[in-house]
C-alpha cells in the first residue's frame, strides 16, 4: 500500500472513531429514550461521507450499507422506535467500517504495540511502593489506561468478559474494546516459584482467551525473580500469534 493512501486511511480511521465515540456518548446519555436517537440523520450523513471517500481509494470488503438520504425522514416525522432503528443501523455500519480500516492498514497491531511500550515505560514510574498483590498492579494499570484517554464502559472493561473452559470460567483483568477486544492479564512475580507458575498460568490463559479475543497482553511485574527477561518473554510470545508480553522490573 502506498504511503499516501495509508496516511489518508489513517485520517479516515480517526474520523470514524470520533464518530463512533460521539454515538456512544449519545447511547450513554441520561435522557428520555425517545429523545436519545433524534440525531440519527446527522450521524448517517457523516458516516456516509466518510465511507464514500474511503470507497474512492480502496475496495471496502465488509458488508456496510448506504441510505438514500432523500428518502430518510427527519426525526420530527418518525416515531422513536424508527429513530432507534436508524441509529442502530448507522452504528453497526460505523463499527464494521472501523474494523475494516484497522485491518487494512494494520492499525490495531500498531496500537497494541504502542500500548505495550507505554506500559513498559510508564508502569514502574507509577508504582511507588513494592506491591504485595496483583490487584495493586491492576489498579495502577487502570489509572494509566484512564490517563491515556480510555473510558471505562466504553473503551475498556475490568474483570468482565467471562470465557468458559470445560467446567471452569476465566475472566480477563481487562478487555480493551477500542483495540478490537484485547485481553490484558496482570501477573505479579514474587520469587522463582512464582516465575515458573506464571508460565503455566499464561499458557492456560492463552488457551482460554484465544477462544474469544483476538489479541492478548500479559503484563508481568517482577520483584526480582526473572533473570533472563528476553528468554522469558520470547518463550511466551512464541506460543501463538497476537501474544504480547511486557516485563516490568520493580
Amino acid at each position: 500500500m502506498k504511503e499516501e493512501i495509508r496516511a489518508f486511511l489513517k485520517d479516515q480511521l480517526a474520523a470514524i472513531r470520533a464518530l463512533r465515540a460521539a454515538m456512544e456518548q449519545t447511547l450513554s446519555a441520561k435522557v428520555e429514550t425517545h429523545w436519545r436517537f433524534v440525531g440519527y440523520r446527522n450521524y448517517m450523513e457523516k458516516y456516509q461521507t466518510i465511507a464514500t471517500e474511503i470507497a474512492k481509494v480502496v475496495k471496502i470488503t465488509v458488508p456496510i450499507g448506504f441510505w438514500d438520504l432523500s428518502k430518510v425522514k427527519f426525526s420530527f416525522e418518525v416515531i422513536g422506535l424508527v429513530q432507534k432503528e436508524y441509529f442502530e443501523g448507522v452504528y453497526t455500519n460505523v463499527l464494521l467500517l472501523e474494523s475494516f480500516l484497522e485491518t487494512e492498514i494494520g492499525a490495531r497491531d500498531d496500537e497494541i504495540r504502542a500500548l505495550s511500550d507505554f506500559f513498559q515505560v510508564s508502569l514502574r514510574q507509577a508504582v511507588f511502593d513494592q506491591p504485595e498483590t496483583e490487584r495493586q498492579i491492576q489498579d495502577v494499570v487502570e489509572q494509566l489506561l484512564i490517563g491515556r484517554g480510555f473510558v471505562r464502559g466504553v473503551d475498556y472493561e475490568r474483570e468482565k468478559g467471562r470465557v468458559k473452559v470445560s467446567i471452569k470460567e476465566a475472566i480477563p483483568d481487562f478487555i480493551v474494546w477500542r483495540l478490537g477486544g484485547l485481553a490484558i492479564e496482570v501477573k505479579l512475580c514474587r520469587d522463582k516459584n512464582s516465575a515458573k507458575n506464571i508460565i503455566d498460568e499464561v499458557n492456560a490463559d492463552i488457551q482460554a482467551y484465544g477462544k474469544k479475543y483476538q489479541a492478548m497482553l500479559f503484563i508481568i511485574y517482577d520483584i526480582g525473580a526473572i533473570q533472563n527477561e528476553v528468554e522469558y518473554k520470547q518463550g511466551i510470545e512464541a506460543v501463538e500469534k497476537n501474544i504480547h508480553v511486557v516485563i516490568v522490573k520493580h
